[in-house]
């Protein structure tokens, strides 16, 4: 293990609970394993306190921060800049600090990316649906719209004014192709009919809703990439659903495990030892 002195770079975790998190193991690991000298911690900060917990990062000189529930729009207000694609999500879940200068970034989505990109589904010039239009579906429809463009992008959401903000601020900063469209079993029958690529960003499916599945089997064909963000359980209904109509599927824990290897990098300035984070991640789901 890497020597703890006065030179040790101090990352952190801000949320509320934390007690849950794995991303202490996770990014101690990775630090132990690149012989770094950083330590991860866990802060539970309550709500309405990010702003003092900042000052605190900036005093004390942290290297960097994951931010998660229910602080990221706080965060993205009390940090001195925000990345463009964290802008327009319109919530951070990373901080850099750069000799007090703090920028707040949103990895959740470059997750997710990456881990469509490993899988060899990238989303550049395909057929895109999302289902869901909440901080999920905002992060990955924001970001894969300005870093790899799909031909046609269909956003299919329950909430209207939600979906339409969604809709509106993909266009403004996209160059994609954007369509929102209320979630019916017609209109999902409708987007998946020619579709390349799914990916499902709703809670449907996760625990405590096992069994439940937004997309019927006899929607699924082998052409289809279906990604689900839900990662608790691992293999979800649709994912379970979709393997056996012959589709690719990605696990939500590769959108998990990728942002972690971006805060990792834009934290160190060094690739993320990804086979020591992902086994850790996966001893303790």
């Amino acid at each position: 293990m890497p020597r703890i002195d006065a030179k040790t770079k101090l990352c952190a975790l801000f949320g509320h609970p934390v007690g849950h998190s794995r991303s202490p193991e996770i990014h101690n690991a990775a630090f132990e394993a690149l012989h770094l000298s950083y330590v991860y911690v866990a802060h539970d900060v309550l709500p309405g306190e990010v702003g003092h917990a900042l000052q605190g990062v900036r005093a004390m000189g942290y290297r960097g921060l994951s931010v998660t529930i229910p602080h990221k729009v706080e965060a993205l207000h009390a940090v001195d800049e925000v990345d463009a694609i964290a802008q327009g999500i319109g919530c951070i879940n990373t901080v850099v600090n750069d000799a007090g200068r703090l920028t707040g970034y949103n990895s959740d989505g470059l997750g997710a990316l990456n881990a469509l990109q490993d899988a060899g589904a990238d989303p550049r010039g395909k057929r895109t649906v999302i289902l869901g239009s909440g901080g999920a579906a905002r992060a990955i429809a924001v970001t894969i719209a300005a870093e790899a463009p799909p031909a046609q992008l269909t956003i299919l959401g329950v909430v209207p004014d939600e979906l339409q903000r969604l809709v509106e601020d993909v266009c403004q900063r996209a160059g994609a192709a954007v369509t929102g469209i209320a979630l019916t079993p017609l209109a999902l029958e409708a987007a998946l009919a020619d579709a390349d690529l799914l990916l499902h960003c709703s809670p449907i499916g996760m625990h405590p809703r096992e069994a439940e599945s937004l997309v019927p089997p006899a929607l699924l064909r082998p052409e289809l990439v279906v990604f689900d963000a839900v990662y608790n359980p691992r293999r979800t209904k649709l994912l379970r659903e979709a393997a056996q109509a012959g589709c690719r599927t990605i696990e939500g824990i590769e959108m998990f495990l990728g942002q972690a290897y971006v805060q990792f990098e834009l934290w160190t300035g060094q690739c993320a030892p990804r086979d020591v984070m992902r086994r850790v991640l996966e001893e303790k789901l």
